[in-house]
């Protein structure tokens, strides 16, 4: 069965930072995309940032690039996204998903969530002006 834990949202002032956590199960952790996307209400879901996790090549949307940072610990099988610097705008349901061969990071990289795999229910990130 397969499983994406995610854990780290929350509420944070402009300017704070916040470190989500996805941990995954069922898969191939070493050979697939993974990453997050995220909703805000009334917007399509964008995806955000996402990491190789054979490769360590990494995606980020242009807002938050210099301010976001993925990585992974192979060992755990789990991908951290660090957000710092966060702004209001950055409010949004962030969701963890994952890609398998052979589109990896492509659905991310395209805002294209039909070709990702696997989700988790997301985690509320709130930032207060």
């Amino acid at each position: 069965e397969v499983q994406l834990v995610e854990s780290g949202g929350g509420l944070v002032q402009s300017g704070g930072s916040l470190r989500l956590s996805c941990t995954a199960s069922g898969f191939t952790f070493d050979d697939s995309g993974i990453g997050w996307f995220r909703q805000a209400p009334g917007k399509v879901r964008e995806g955000v940032s996402c990491i190789n996790t054979s490769t360590e090549k990494t995606y980020y949307k242009d807002p938050v690039k210099g301010r976001f940072t993925i990585s992974t610990d192979n060992a755990k099988n789990t991908v951290y996204l660090q957000m710092n610097s966060l702004k209001p705008e950055d409010t949004a349901v962030y969701y963890c998903a994952a890609g398998k061969p052979p589109y990896y990071c492509s659905g991310f990289d395209l805002h294209r969530p039909e070709l990702v795999d696997y989700w988790a229910p997301g985690t509320q990130v709130t930032v207060s002006s």
